[in-house]
């Protein structure tokens, strides 16, 4: 094993830490009712007990990015439940991170979904390991595989049970701006050709002139930070190129949801001005 392997193993991935800590904060700064509700990803990061005092845990500079963060959450969980209330068994998790779906939703596992969390080898080995000593272990229907997204990645999940045969549901959030776009577009032309009723649904990242102007040098950070890490952002689309984008691989019906659908389905009772940022959205795509 290299030295950098090693390395990559003993921590996890600080986005995905970025992120539970984003979730875990959304139930702390922001008043219920709670778009998401997640606390086992803070446990799984176990960041100590001054992590609310780090620079992107800002409360205020950072409400619109995790605002977005749970949102684009509750959609695709929102999202993978409904398909499974209508018979899709298979989930598939790409850049899974810490996601905790598996252990906050044991029924779904009792009632015969198979989740699959496709990630990097370290940070998955370090989730691993995470979850044994938290006493939650991995579950016969949570299947953790471990790829090379640069690589045959595909071959990895198929290796590990996934049926094509059959349709599944293919979530990928804050994953596509790490990959160059021609394994985005293989990617979605690889997920294109699974069951007819399979879905893809993932984020995509805006150029940042059409992010909102007041959190345009938060992001500018956050782009310098990935670029110092050896993870730069490396794609970024409009809501007209990844649609078309999609359609071109093969998926016979695509939907772009916009941050303003977003907040009319998640916040648009709320009186506290929370709203998630324009600079990150969805697109659903149907096989």
């Amino acid at each position: 094993m290299g030295k950098d392997m090693i390395a990559d193993t003993v921590a996890a991935d600080h986005t995905a830490v970025r992120v539970a800590l984003w979730r875990a904060l959304h139930l702390r700064a922001d008043p219920p009712p709670h778009v998401f509700e997640d606390e086992i990803g803070l446990r799984l990061a176990d960041p100590g007990d001054g992590w609310r005092d780090r620079p992107d845990m800002d409360v205020h500079a950072t409400r619109r990015t995790r605002a977005s963060i749970v949102a684009r959450a509750r959609f695709v969980e929102d999202l993978v439940v409904e398909r499974a209330g209508e018979g899709v068994d298979q989930y598939v998790v790409l850049g899974a991170g810490l996601d905790t779906f598996a252990q906050r939703r044991p029924e779904a596992g009792a009632r015969g979904l198979r989740v699959f969390e496709v990630d990097r080898p370290g940070p998955q080995a370090w989730k691993r390991r995470r979850l044994a000593d938290l006493g939650l272990g991995v579950p016969e229907w949570l299947r953790l595989v471990p790829v090379d997204f640069e690589g045959d990645w595909w071959g990895q999940l198929l290796g590990a049970g996934l049926d094509t045969g059959r349709p599944a549901v293919v979530a990928s959030a804050g994953v596509t701006m790490y990959l160059t776009p021609e394994t985005v577009e293989a990617t979605f032309r690889l997920v294109a050709r699974l069951a007819p009723g399979s879905m893809l649904v993932t984020t995509f990242l805006r150029p940042i002139e059409d992010v909102e102007p007041e959190e345009r040098p938060q992001l500018e950070v956050a782009m310098k930070g990935a670029r110092a890490a050896g993870t730069p952002f490396l794609s970024f689309y409009r809501p007209p190129q990844i649609l078309a984008l999609a359609r071109e691989a093969g998926f016979r019906e695509v939907r772009h949801i916009s941050a303003a659908d977003l907040e009319q389905r998640y916040f648009a009772d709320r009186t506290d001005g929370l709203r998630p940022s324009r600079g990150e959205e969805l697109l659903v795509a149907t096989a």
